[in-house]
């Protein structure tokens, strides 16, 4: 080993030749600085900027695209967890092509940096699609967010195992004819806006022990949810944003979802104290949100917006 995994003054590790095991206090410039990193997206040095939402925007679901969400000024949301309408037939996606379907996102992708604070997420569920062939949607996801200008700091893995489709898509059975895998899992992607860090502005977070260190773990395991239970072709648990809110926000932080779908978004952060807005292009899934918020004993603002 060339150089220390500790360095002399036992304040902190530093990157090795050979990683470290352990940090504290890391200093991993040595490896940023490599000719690995050359002409990648970094961080920037810039002033925090926090916008307050306009009287009657929070605890909200706006019933219209979010290609333009109007009603956000800039800087005025701390975290985005979504997973956006994968184009496959579902009853309320368009046949789109691929590079129309991927255009659709960016549009998407470029207002919700605009409504971020600096230093903001945004968590994107998405899965692959397809066998003959696969295509590796999560990776046209993350080309297209590099192109917008955020910063990825990483993915997790969600594995549906115990609760993935019983269903057969062997392609040939015992054969190496034409083996087919099953994915019984689906991908989260973290990104930032400008830079890594953000300041909480006095707010409280509300995460315990445990769950930070069972949610900064790079796979997650916790089951899917069954469509026929909340009446949407594609719903997610609320786990799944629930696990990003506590990770990536405070108390009384801003969340938007801009596929809000049937609402596990709104339902994770009002049970965390957090205030949520959702936009949501059909009418019958607003009011399904609507309804599951109620019967949870949360009253949200009336369903607003127009397709």
């Amino acid at each position: 080993m060339t150089d220390s995994s500790i360095n002399k003054n036992n304040t902190g590790t530093k990157t090795s030749t050979f990683g470290s095991p352990g940090r504290f206090g890391h200093d991993s410039s040595p490896f940023y600085s490599s000719r690995l990193y050359e002409g990648m997206l970094k961080k920037n040095k810039v002033d925090y900027i926090e916008s307050p939402l306009p009287n009657g925007t929070g605890n909200r679901i706006f019933c219209k695209s979010c290609e333009k969400m109007t009603e956000l000024p800039d800087y005025s949301v701390h975290l985005a967890v979504t997973s956006p309408p994968y184009n496959v037939g579902k009853e309320y996606d368009q046949d789109m092509t691929l590079p129309e379907y991927r255009d659709f996102l960016y549009k998407v992708f470029t207002e919700v940096y605009r409504v971020l604070v600096p230093g903001g997420r945004f968590c994107i569920n998405v899965a692959n699609l397809g066998r003959s062939p696969y295509i590796p949607l999560h990776m046209y996801i993350i080309e297209d967010l590099i192109k917008c200008h955020f910063l990825m700091r990483g993915e997790i893995i969600w594995d549906k195992g115990g609760s993935a489709s019983r269903s057969t898509a062997w392609g040939s059975w015992r054969s190496p004819t034409n083996p087919t895998l099953r994915d019984t899992h689906e991908y989260i992607l973290i990104f930032s806006k400008q830079t890594y860090y953000r300041p909480l502005k006095g707010r409280s977070p509300t995460i315990t022990k445990d769950q930070f260190l069972t949610f900064t773990k790079s796979i997650w395991n916790f089951p899917a949810e069954p469509a026929k239970k909340v009446n949407h072709p594609a719903p997610f648990p609320i786990e799944l944003p629930y696990r990003c809110i506590q990770l990536y926000s405070a108390r009384d932080e801003v969340i938007l979802d801009p596929f809000m779908g049937a609402g596990a978004t709104a339902i994770a952060a009002r049970n965390t104290g957090r205030r949520f807005i959702g936009y949501e292009i059909e009418k019958k899934y607003c009011d399904i949100a609507f309804k599951r918020l109620e019967e949870q004993g949360i009253l949200p603002l009336p369903v607003g917006g127009s397709k």
